[in-house]
C-alpha cells in the first residue's frame, strides 16, 4: 500500500508549489510494551535525544529504521509517558509517528497502552490517511485494545473526511470489534453525523434504528443540535414535538439551541416567543441563554435591547455569573455607557458575591482604551495587579499597546509597558504580541525596533506571519536596510510550508488539501489569491479542486492548462511557475498571489 506526502511552499515572490512524495509504507507486527514511571527530567532528556535523531521529515520506514539500527535509542527505556509526548510532537508528520509507534511496540519488554493506540488512530485519521487506520483499527481488534473511545475517535475522523459511510459501517461492525450497539454507541454515531452536518443521512439511520434501539433525550438533542447547525431551524421544532411523543421532556439545552440558532440569524422575534414557551413549559432559561441572547444583541448593535435581557433575567429568578457580567459589561462599553459600566463592575458584581476574572479585567481595559479614556484603563490594570482573583495575561496588554500607537505615546509607554509585562509578570511574548508591535511600529516609523523584535521572534522560534514580513519588509526596502530586507526575504521563502496527508485510494485530490494548508500558512485566505495554476492530469480532478475550494473559474488556469499546454517531461513545474509569472507581471502589481499546485496523484 502506497501513501502520498502531500507539501505545499509559498515563497517570498508569492509562489506557491505543491510537491507529492511517495512512500512505500510496511505493516509490521505489534509487540508489546510495559509501563515505567520516569522522571521529568529523563522524559525531557529521551525526548531530544529521539527527535535528534529522527530529524524532520521522515518517512515510516525511514524513522523506523532509523531507531532500530541507533544504539543510543536502543539503550533508551520505553515508558508510556515517553511514547505519549513522541507521538504528541509528531502529530503532525503521520508517518514519523507512525514509524515511532511501530518501533516501540517492537521492544519485547513494553506493551502499549490502549492511549497509544488511541493517539495514533487519531493521528493518522488527522491527516487523512485512511487505510492505515483501517489496517491499525484491525490490528487493535485483534488485540482486544478497541473501546468506545477509539469508535469515538475513528467515526469522527471518517466523518469529517466526509467518509461517512464508513462511520456507519464502524458502527455495524461494532459486535465483531467486542462492543455494543446499544443507546450511547448509537448516539454516538448520531452525534459525529450531525456535527458534520450530515444530519439527514443520521436521520434515515436512526429510523432504521429505533425499531431497536429507543431513543432518549440525548438523541433528540442531537438532532435539534444538528438540524440548527444546517440552519434548518422548522426541522429543530419539529424535533421537540417528536420528542414529547417519545415520552421525553424537553430540557432547557432543547431551546437553547434553537434560541442560538434564532440569534445567529438576528430573528431576535422568534427568541423572545421561544423565551415565553420556555416559561409556560415550566422550563425557565437560564444564565447561559441569557448571555447568548445579550450577546448575540449586542454583536448586531441593538444595544438598547441587549441592555434589558439583565432585568428581564433578574425578573424570572435567573442569578448572574462571571461570564454574564463579562458580557454585559461588553455591551455596556460598545453602547458607550462607561460609567454605567464601571458601576456594574463596582457594585452590582460584588453584591451578586460574583468574582472577576481576568477576561473581565481585559473587557473593561480594552473598553476605556478603545473610547480613549486611557488613564482610567491604567487604574483598572492597577486594581487587576493587586486582585486576589487573578493577574494580568498577555492580552491584557494588547489594548494598552494599540493606545500607545495610536497616541503617538511609543518611546515612553510602550517601554514601561513590555517591561512589566516581561519583568514584573513574567510573560513570554506570543505570536500575537510580536505582531501587534512589530506592525504599529513600522507604523510609527520605528522600523529598527521592528526589526530588532522580528530578530527576537526568530531567535525564540516562533514563526511570523507572512504578512508581518511583507509589511516589515517594505519598511526596511524603504529605510535602505538592505541586511535587514535580505534577511527577512530569506525567511519569506521558508516560510510558507505545509505538509498534509490525504487518502491514497482517490487519485488527484492533493491540491484541494494542499493548497489551502499553504496558503493559510502564509497568513492569507483563498480570497486573498488572484491567480491559480492547477496542473491537472485529468479535467475531472480540475474540476474536482475548483468545486471544492470555491474557486473562481476565471482565476484558474487561465491560459490553458496542461491538457492544453501539455506536460513537458521534467519541466513540468517550471513550466507552471513560468506562465502563472508572466501572467502576474502581465496584469501588473494589482495581481499579487499566485498559486501553483502540481499535478498530485497516487
Amino acid at each position: 500500500m502506497h501513501s502520498v506526502l502531500y507539501r505545499a511552499i509559498i515563497d517570498g515572490d508569492s509562489r506557491c508549489i505543491c510537491y507529492a512524495y511517495r512512500h512505500l509504507c510496511s505493516s509490521l507486527g505489534t509487540r508489546y510494551f510495559s509501563h515505567k514511571e520516569q522522571s521529568e527530567e529523563e522524559l525531557i532528556r529521551y525526548l531530544d535525544i529521539l527527535t535528534v535523531k529522527l530529524g524532520k521529515g521522515s518517512s515510516e520506514e525511514e524513522a523506523l529504521h532509523t531507531l532500530l539500527n541507533d544504539e543510543t535509542c536502543d539503550a533508551i527505556p520505553l515508558s508510556q509517558n515517553l511514547v505519549h509526548l513522541l507521538l504528541q510532537r509528531y502529530k503532525d508528520d503521520w508517518q514519523s509517528a507512525l514509524g515511532v509507534f511501530r518501533w516501540a511496540g517492537s521492544q519485547s519488554s513494553f506493551r502499549h497502552s490502549p492511549e497509544s493506540y488511541d493517539m495514533m488512530v487519531d493521528i493518522l485519521g488527522r491527516m487523512k490517511v485512511m487505510q492505515k487506520l483501517r489496517d491499525l483499527l484491525d490490528e487493535m481488534r485483534k488485540s482486544g485494545l478497541v473501546t468506545m473511545n477509539t469508535v469515538a475517535k475513528v467515526m469522527r475522523r471518517f466523518v469529517g473526511a466526509g467518509q461517512w459511510v464508513d462511520a456507519v459501517k464502524i458502527f455495524d461492525d461494532l459486535q465483531a470489534l467486542g462492543l455494543e450497539k446499544n443507546i450511547d454507541s448509537m448516539n454516538l454515531l448520531l452525534d459525529t453525523l450531525c456535527k458534520e452536518k450530515f444530519v439527514e443521512q443520521a436521520r434515515e439511520i436512526f429510523l432504521d434504528l429505533k425499531h431497536h434501539i429507543a431513543p432518549n433525550a440525548h438523541t433528540f438533542n442531537i438532532f435539534i443540535h444538528g438540524w440548527c447547525k444546517i440552519c434548518r431551524v422548522d426541522e429543530a421544532h419539529w424535533t421537540i414535538e417528536e420528542m414529547k411523543g417519545y415520552g421525553c421532556r424537553p430540557c432547557v439545552i432543547s431551546y437553547s439551541t434553537i434560541i442560538r440558532c434564532y440569534c445567529q440569524e438576528g430573528n431576535f422575534i422568534k427568541v423572545y416567543e421561544l423565551l415565553d414557551e420556555m416559561q409556560a413549559q415550566g422550563c425557565p432559561a437560564n444564565v447561559i441563554t441569557y448571555t447568548t441572547i445579550m450577546s448575540a444583541l449586542a454583536k448586531a448593535e441593538k444595544f438598547e435591547e441587549a441592555l434589558k435581557v439583565p432585568e428581564r433575567m433578574r425578573s424570572s429568578g435567573c442569578r448572574a455569573d462571571t461570564l454574564f457580567f463579562n458580557s454585559f459589561l461588553y455591551t455596556l462599553g460598545r453602547a458607550g455607557r462607561l460609567d454605567d459600566a464601571a458601576y456594574v463592575f463596582n457594585v452590582e458584581m460584588p453584591k451578586a458575591g460574583v468574582s472577576p476574572n481576568t477576561s473581565t479585567y481585559n473587557s473593561l481595559i480594552s473598553m476605556f482604551c478603545y473610547h480613549a479614556q486611557e488613564k482610567r484603563a491604567f487604574e483598572i490594570l492597577k486594581e487587576m495587579e493587586n486582585s486576589d482573583y487573578c493577574k494580568p495575561d498577555a492580552q491584557t496588554y494588547h489594548p494598552l499597546i494599540k493606545s500607545c500607537f495610536k497616541t503617538g505615546k511609543i518611546d515612553s509607554v510602550l517601554n514601561d509597558i513590555l517591561n512589566d509585562m516581561i519583568k514584573k509578570y513574567h510573560l513570554s511574548l506570543d505570536l500575537s504580541t510580536y505582531t501587534l508591535l512589530i506592525h504599529g511600529l513600522c507604523r510609527g516609523d520605528r522600523c529598527n525596533w521592528a526589526f530588532s523584535l522580528f530578530e527576537e521572534m526568530i531567535d525564540q522560534d516562533i514563526i511570523p506571519r507572512f504578512r508581518t514580513c511583507q509589511l516589515l519588509l517594505d519598511e526596511v526596502r524603504q529605510k535602505n536596510m538592505f541586511q535587514a530586507a535580505e534577511k527577512i526575504e530569506d525567511l519569506m521563502k521558508k516560510l510558507s510550508f505545509a505538509a498534509v496527508g490525504v487518502d491514497p485510494a482517490v487519485m488527484g485530490v492533493g491540491p484541494a488539501a494542499a493548497i489551502p494548508a499553504a496558503v493559510k500558512s502564509a497568513g492569507l485566505e483563498l480570497g486573498n489569491i488572484d491567480l491559480y495554476e492547477i496542473n491537472e492530469a485529468f479535467a475531472s480532478q480540475y474540476v474536482y479542486c475548483c468545486k471544492k475550494l470555491g474557486l473562481d473559474p476565471r482565476k484558474v488556469n487561465v491560459n490553458g492548462g496542461a491538457i492544453a499546454l501539455g506536460h513537458p517531461l521534467g519541466a513540468t513545474g517550471a513550466r507552471c511557475v513560468a506562465t502563472l509569472l508572466n501572467e502576474m507581471k502581465r496584469r501588473g502589481r494589482d495581481c499579487r498571489y499566485g498559486v501553483i499546485s502540481m499535478c498530485i496523484g497516487r
